[in-house]
């Protein structure tokens, strides 16, 4: 049995394979794929919808409990090359 998350977006659950694990560095948002980062994670799908709606309602900074907001530029980079 696959674990399951919470996308921080749309607060669906899915299995872990679907999606994203994000991690903050440095104060930015920098994706995970392989899921092996230290630190505290998020989990989003990897879609825009997803991503803007967690942008947008500051999940990441609650989710990672970040004091301060995150620069989503490499998170949206990632987004687009691979989307």
């Amino acid at each position: 049995m696959e674990p399951v998350r919470t996308c921080v977006g749309c607060r669906a659950r899915a299995s872990r394979s679907a999606l994203l694990r994000v991690v903050a560095t440095h104060s930015a948002l920098i994706p995970d794929e392989r899921a092996v980062m230290p630190g505290r994670g998020a989990w989003v799908h990897p879609t825009d919808e997803c991503v803007d709606a967690a942008i947008r309602r500051r999940a990441f900074v609650r989710a990672l409990r970040a004091s301060g907001p995150l620069d989503s530029q490499t998170l949206t980079e990632h987004l687009q090359r691979n989307g």
